[in-house]
């Protein structure tokens, strides 16, 4: 009797987890990343800036700083909030300044949010990232102008009404000041070295330490694995550069002292 149970309630159960897996798969179809490297977005569009202000795309892309941009809806139930908090944390162990050394950018993508509630969200990080002299632009703009720079960076998204929620990816894309694409990173929880090292490579070369360049030449980023990856023959080009590089530092020391002994 117990076993027929068993079959039974595992017969019903059946139909229940293919209907589950149905309906996640339509809230989720359309939904994701479809990464543009190189692709250039359309500087021309206009959003408002939480201060209520109309800004375009140009004036943000007009201060020859690479830009960090996040998408986000501000009555998200949770993935949009650990974005932004990873986003955080990881910039918080960065020596560069947002709205010095490059432009922070968070676009909403909710049809109900507000230059208000954008206000509010833009208070509540810089506060957690606790930086002086730091920006972080919170924009909220048209539904076209919203879907306009959300297809050209590949991000798509979607209305769940049964939800009463938004479908989306999560992910941190970073620009040169061009507006060219130059790395995604899809994550909510970027390690705060492939966020420094994203920034720098989209700087090209204009912020960052001679170290930072080194690692640029020695790691290469890995999709499969979201993150910079090293590259053992170009670490072996710098190793051995080095190495002669203090050879000669060595070589030149014992000459300067033979000298002096002279």
């Amino acid at each position: 009797m117990t076993a027929r149970f068993v079959v039974l309630i595992g017969l019903l159960s059946m139909p229940a987890s293919g209907q589950v897996k149905q309906q996640a798969e339509r809230v989720y179809e359309d939904v994701g990343l479809t990464p543009r490297l190189g692709h250039t977005i359309p500087l021309d569009l206009t959003f408002t800036g939480s201060d209520g202000r109309e800004v375009t795309l140009r004036e943000v892309f007009g201060q020859q700083r690479p830009v960090v941009l996040t998408f986000v809806y501000h009555t998200c139930p949770m993935l949009c909030s650990l974005l932004l908090d990873g986003v955080t944390r990881a910039l918080k162990d960065i020596p560069f300044t947002p709205g010095l050394d490059y432009e922070l950018v968070t676009v909403s993508f909710g049809a109900d949010d507000t230059p208000e509630s954008a206000a509010h969200q833009r208070e509540r990080y810089l506060r957690q990232l606790d930086r002086s002299n730091a920006d972080w632009r919170f924009l909220t703009g048209s539904e076209s102008a919203v879907y306009s720079l959300t297809q050209s960076v590949g991000f798509a998204y979607k209305w769940v009404e049964e939800q009463q929620e938004y479908a989306h990816p999560a992910a941190v894309v970073f620009l040169s000041d061009s507006g060219t694409i130059t790395r995604y990173l899809p994550d909510f929880a970027p390690q705060t070295r492939d966020v420094r090292a994203s920034i720098v490579e989209s700087s090209e070369g204009t912020i960052g330490t001679l170290l930072d360049r080194a690692f640029l030449f020695c790691f290469q980023f890995d999709p499969a694995r979201n993150s910079y990856v090293l590259v053992a023959t170009r670490a072996m080009q710098v190793g051995g550069g080095l190495t002669v590089l203090a050879l000669l530092m060595s070589l030149g020391l014992l000459w300067k002292r033979e000298f002096n002994q002279a």
